[in-house]
């Protein structure tokens, strides 16, 4: 998935390395503290490590228990309903765009970022479906 993502954004696999890491709870809690300095759960993280030679290198770390909670909490009654799968499919993507130097305001400019519509545009074509989220 990684590597379509890659592909699509025009990065050949030599000059960009995305590594993908699920945490449970504990662990990511632990990683947002040292990272962020925000004590709370949260459900993706990406580092990135441009090198000299202009490669780069990135790590995603993804909590499916944060996403699985996360799409729990939001289920609607009008059919609309996500699945985790999904879920992980769109932080894998959000995250590996992060890597790729893409950013996104937060509050409520975060859905109509640039970003985030080609983020909304990825998981579309990764799940064969509309795929969106309001969050």
């Amino acid at each position: 998935m990684v590597g379509r993502i890659l592909a699509w954004e025009g990065v050949s696999p030599p000059r960009c390395r995305v590594e993908l890491t699920l945490l449970g709870a504990p662990a990511m809690r632990r990683l947002n503290r040292r990272a962020t300095g925000r004590r709370s759960l949260t459900d993706v993280i990406a580092f990135a490590l441009p090198q000299p030679d202009g490669t780069v290198l990135g790590d995603v770390y993804i909590c499916p228990a944060a996403a699985s909670a996360w799409v729990h909490d939001r289920q609607t009654g009008n059919g609309n309903r996500k699945t985790v799968d999904e879920e992980l499919v769109r932080l894998t993507v959000h995250g590996t765009l992060h890597v790729l130097g893409y950013d996104h305001p937060e509050g409520p400019g975060r859905t109509r970022s640039a970003m985030w519509h080609r983020q909304e545009r990825y998981v579309r074509r990764l799940l064969g479906t509309r795929g969106e989220r309001t969050r």
